[in-house]
């Protein structure tokens, strides 16, 4: 299996005191995703782990709808610093 290639953005004592920030989960959530993504690059009919992928990559979703309609700001700097999303380009 393949090692995340990123460096954790959130410190080991912020992560003690904000388990139930939208952030940590939104955190959490990128690297189960990254883990399974890597898990399916090699077993790719591994059916039960696609389910599983998809509802986390639908809770991610919708708690990053949650935070951007909440903190706008905070948003941004979470997708900035997990690398989730591309920039748009108008």
């Amino acid at each position: 299996m393949v090692k995340n290639s990123f460096i954790s953005v959130i410190s080991q004592e912020e992560k003690e005191e904000n388990r139930g920030s939208v952030e940590f989960q939104v955190f959490i959530f990128t690297n189960k995703i990254r883990r399974l993504t890597s898990h399916l690059e090699l077993h790719r009919k591994d059916y039960l782990s696609q389910r599983g992928l998809r509802k986390i990559l639908g809770k991610r979703q919708r708690l990053l709808s949650y935070l951007s309609k909440k903190n706008r700001i905070r948003y941004k700097e979470l997708i900035s610093q997990l690398d989730i999303r591309e920039s748009k380009t108008r």
